[in-house]
């Protein structure tokens, strides 16, 4: 009682082809892959942007800057 045979599986099959029509069936089957495609590169812009480093961190000479400073007032 649980297993379906092949003509259930055939009865189904004709019944979706006829609600759906070969053409509403392959425009969906289109809509899918699309989405399926669009996933895709949204995962692998994902991965671009974790993938660079960041920028190092530029430290600033505190010294240079003080004694800039002197010679500048002085």
């Amino acid at each position: 009682m649980g297993s379906l045979s092949i003509w259930h599986w055939i009865i189904v099959l004709v019944v979706v082809l006829l609600l759906f029509g070969r053409g509403k069936l392959s425009e969906l089957m289109g809509d899918a892959a699309k989405g399926i495609k669009a996933f895709k590169k949204g995962m692998s812009d994902d991965d671009e942007t974790t993938a660079k480093p960041a920028e190092p961190v530029r430290s600033l000479d505190h010294q240079s800057s003080v004694e800039a400073e002197r010679t500048k007032v002085g």
